[in-house]
C-alpha cells in the first residue's frame, strides 16, 4: 500500500496533462484493487453538485448521468451526504435505495466509494467497483480512504479530464 501511494503522491506531484494524471492514479488504484471501474469527482460545495473529474471502465451510457450528481443522491452522492464511505456488495441486487436507478447499467457487483479530505473539509469521492459480487473489506476501505486523502489534497490543483 506504501508504494501505490508513494506512486500517487509522486503522480500528483509532478502533475502534467490533467486527464492523464487522473486517469493514471485512478488505474493504480483500480490495479491494487482488482477492480475494473472507477470515478473521481470534485465537490462543487456552492452548487451541492459532484462535478465528475475523471473516469475509467463506466459504459459510454453512464457518462452523462455521473457527469454531475447532486449531493445526497447515488452513491458518490451519499458519500458526501454522510461525509463517510459507502459500500454496496452486489450493486444489481441492491434495493436499499442508495444506488441510483441508472446505476445497474454499469454493470458492476461491488462498489465502494469513498470520500475525498483536504485536511478536515471534503472535497469530492473516488469510487471503485468491481463487475464480481464483492463486499470490500474493512482494510480495502481504510485503504481507499488513505488515498482520498492523498488525492483531495491535490483535488483543486490539477484539471479534470472529463470535459
Amino acid at each position: 500500500m506504501n508504494d501505490l501511494l508513494h506512486r500517487i503522491t509522486i503522480l500528483l506531484q509532478v502533475g502534467g496533462g490533467g486527464a492523464t494524471v487522473w486517469e493514471q492514479l485512478l488505474r493504480q488504484a483500480l490495479n491494487h484493487f482488482h477492480s475494473e471501474m472507477g470515478t473521481i469527482h470534485r465537490l462543487d460545495d456552492e452548487k451541492q453538485l459532484l462535478c465528475l473529474v475523471a473516469q475509467i471502465g463506466l459504459p459510454p451510457q453512464m457518462l452523462e448521468i455521473v457527469k454531475t450528481i447532486p449531493v445526497g443522491k447515488g452513491i458518490a452522492g451519499q458519500t458526501v451526504a454522510q461525509g463517510k464511505p459507502v459500500t454496496i456488495c452486489n450493486l444489481q441486487a441492491d434495493t436499499g435505495g442508495v444506488a441510483r436507478p441508472g446505476a445497474k447499467q454499469t454493470g458492476v457487483g461491488g462498489t465502494l466509494c469513498v470520500p475525498l479530505r483536504k485536511g478536515n473539509a471534503l472535497v469530492g469521492t473516488i469510487g471503485i467497483g468491481t463487475a464480481r459480487v464483492y463486499e470490500y473489506t474493512p482494510e480495502e476501505t481504510r485503504a481507499l480512504e488513505e488515498i482520498g486523502r492523498v488525492v483531495g489534497a491535490h483535488l483543486n490543483e490539477i484539471p479534470p479530464a472529463i470535459r
